[in-house]
């Protein structure tokens, strides 16, 4: 995937979860955070970041904040990209177990729920749900960052879905580049990561990427360890 008219900037501040002050050019402009999750280690005060201007001129933000220098490590922190990435990844012949996949579709209804995509084979069909990951430490990549009550549900939508006869794929998208393994912040949402582990057990195909970075692309990298 590729942004187009990017512009680099230093993070100041944030002042609630769907905007940040970034200073742009010289100049403090008020932009969108295109991701809703706390972001802590990552949205520090004079970090380095990358914003796109919004195409649409009428929008009340000129930005939106897409990805953060933490260190030597670029990282992806937009929200909207992981379902486009996994997409190009599996119509590309990337993933492990979807490499015939003949139909995709994004944003499909299972009962009480929608799944990021819905995808057929020859010989089965299932659903792919996606999580980007951006939070790292000892560089171990971590899900969630902040307690889901919705991730949940999806888990045990998804195991429903794989006693009902599809293939199940819960897709964690590590939204940089490395990590030694994946493994659920059983810390921060004990309940999501009992939800996993049974899904785990149930069948659920339970998958981990990185992703190749670069101010203007991010595109799916190598499959990292899970330890679930």
């Amino acid at each position: 995937m590729k942004y187009v008219n990017i512009k680099k900037g230093i993070f100041l501040r944030r002042p609630n979860r769907f905007i940040a002050l970034v200073n742009i050019d010289g100049r403090t402009e008020t932009v969108h955070v295109r991701n809703t999750g706390r972001c802590l280690e990552l949205l520090i005060p004079g970090a380095p970041v990358i914003v796109v201007k919004a195409e649409n001129p009428n929008r009340k933000t000129k930005y939106s904040l897409v990805a953060v220098n933490k260190g030597e490590r670029l990282i992806n922190i937009d929200s909207t990209i992981p379902n486009d990435v996994i997409c190009e990844g599996i119509q590309s012949g990337k993933i492990k177990g979807l490499e015939n996949t003949i139909l995709l579709k994004k944003e499909v209804s299972y009962k009480n729920s929608r799944f990021d995509i819905f995808f057929e084979s020859h010989d089965a069909c299932g659903f792919v749900e996606v999580k980007g990951v951006t939070l790292v430490k000892d560089n171990i990549a971590l899900f969630p960052d902040a307690p889901t009550v919705r991730g949940t549900k999806h888990v045990y939508e998804m195991i429903d879905a794989f006693y009902a006869g599809y293939q199940g794929y819960i897709f964690f998208l590590i939204q940089m580049k490395g990590g030694r393994y994946f493994t659920p912040n059983h810390e921060m949402d004990p309940v999501f990561s009992k939800a996993l582990r049974e899904a785990k057990e149930t069948g659920v195909k339970i998958l981990a990427y990185d992703s190749l970075i670069t101010e203007n692309t991010i595109i799916l990298g190598d499959p990292v360890e899970t330890k679930i």
